[in-house]
């Protein structure tokens, strides 16, 4: 990165510092004021970049065991995808969007607070998905468009049953102010002391099942899946509407691509929410990787 890019960056970052320091109620006002736009456009798809790995503390991209610890640099990424226009908007915790926010960047964007962190990535609890990051009344507060949790169901660990309330309790607040409810469901086990999910077809199918049932009604739920074998099977399984997981590339690039341009071709599904796959691109171009997608999903990429 050159050293003028780097000094730019430098103040923008030091300008978000100086509000938190002396102004953070300008966040709140902020995000008030953010202008808001229809969840859907007209093609009836949704493309949103998601930001909400860092709160687990995931951080690692590829063999980049911290490469998403530099927030200047996550910041510039996430202003880079969401300058191109076939990006809807961003999937992220408080203080990402937050920032976005002050960024100006979020403008006629939708923006979806991410929920439940808590379960941080490799701990011992890590299946304890309890909601650290937003709640409804905060999302409601700061204008968003909707609220995200991930559903993690393992049957041979008890903590489980206590993320499938408060998902359900979530799901519930959210439709009751006709906000979107996105769930990211896992059949898991933690049987080995290692947290794994199953992305075999029929476990995912029965991940499905089990989430689309949460809450007292399902009107306002969409789930955010991966692609698997029979992905046809998957989304037969449901008539909420399904975002499908970007994730990360494989080598090469063009099976994965394929893949997911086959799954988007699918009744039911109406997007995508990708994230660290396009935002940490092997190339590093963002917004090329951006377009590349956007392609996939069929829209123009100016």
């Amino acid at each position: 990165m050159s050293s003028e890019r780097c000094e730019v960056l430098e103040r923008r970052t030091d300008k978000l510092r100086e509000i938190r320091l002396h102004d953070p109620k300008a966040i709140r006002e902020a995000a008030r004021r953010r202008r808001r736009r229809p969840l859907i456009g007209d093609d009836g798809c949704l493309f949103l970049v998601a930001a909400d790995h860092p709160a687990r503390g995931a951080l690692g991209v590829g063999g980049r065991a911290m490469a998403m610890a530099d927030r200047d640099d996550l910041l510039e990424r996430l202003c880079v995808a969401l300058s191109r226009p076939s990006v809807d908007g961003v999937l992220a915790t408080p203080d990402i969007i937050e920032d976005l926010v002050l960024l100006g960047v979020l403008e006629n964007k939708v923006a979806i607070g991410s929920m439940n962190r808590g379960g941080l990535s490799g701990a011992v609890f890590e299946l304890d998905d309890r909601f650290t990051a937003y709640d409804v009344l905060r999302i409601i507060d700061f204008g968003l468009d909707g609220g995200k949790m991930l559903c993690r169901i393992a049957p041979d660990n008890p903590a489980t049953a206590a993320t499938l309330e408060s998902c359900a309790r979530a799901v519930t607040a959210l439709a009751e102010n006709q906000l979107m409810a996105m769930i990211e469901p896992f059949w898991a086990s933690s049987a080995s002391g290692i947290t794994r999910n199953d992305l075999s077809t029929e476990m995912v199918i029965r991940s499905v099942t089990v989430t689309s049932a949460l809450g007292a009604t399902s009107a306002f739920t969409w789930l955010k899946l991966p692609v698997v074998p029979e992905m046809e099977r998957v989304v037969a399984a449901t008539t909420l509407p399904v975002l499908v997981l970007g994730g990360d590339p494989a080598p090469g690039g063009m099976d994965t691509l394929s893949t997911l341009e086959a799954a988007l071709c699918l009744p039911g599904v109406r997007g995508l929410a990708a994230g660290r796959a396009l935002l940490y691109p092997a190339d590093e171009d963002v917004a090329g990787a951006i377009d590349q997608m956007a392609a996939a999903l069929g829209r123009t990429t100016r």
